[in-house]
């Protein structure tokens, strides 16, 4: 794997192609908004607060966003290594229901490489003291043809 000297140019390189994402797409009238950040040598971290509009159950964050919040950061966390992936397989636990309003620390990284398969976790914590884990997620990721970013 390699090492992203210049995760900022990369960040804007992606959001370019990808301005109507769900998760991180700036331009998306009903996504997320959520923008990722490296975090570490192999990880992505985002900041999110749960909506009123993204409930599942009165009050409660619905499960799929909140899983595709956890997806999205293991994208990027392949992304900011230089790699394009997709998630192949993917198991996740829900620990907590996560209350509208709850300040969340979304975190993805890769584990390990071989060949086009990475195995990679996210997670999901409470931005408050302790941090409590709200939602986990392990997955496979199968890496795509070329480097992310650099194909038109």
């Amino acid at each position: 794997m390699t090492q992203i000297n210049d995760p900022e140019n990369l960040v804007t390189q992606l959001r370019r192609k990808t301005k109507h994402c769900y998760v991180c797409g700036p331009e998306n009238a009903s996504g997320l908004h959520v923008p990722f950040l490296p975090d570490g040598d192999n990880g992505s971290r985002a900041m999110y607060i749960a909506r009123p509009e993204h409930v599942g159950w009165p009050g409660i964050l619905h499960g799929g966003v909140t899983f595709a919040l956890m997806d999205e950061a293991l994208g990027w966390a392949l992304y900011f290594r230089g790699l394009s992936g997709v998630t192949a397989r993917v198991a996740t636990r829900f620990r907590a229901p996560i209350p509208v309003g709850t300040s969340l620390v979304i975190r993805g990284w890769i584990i390990e490489q071989r060949s086009r398969i990475v195995t990679a976790r996210a997670e999901i914590r409470g931005d408050s003291e302790g941090k409590p884990l709200l939602a986990e997620a392990d997955a496979t990721m199968y890496l795509l043809e070329g480097v992310a970013g650099t194909e038109e």
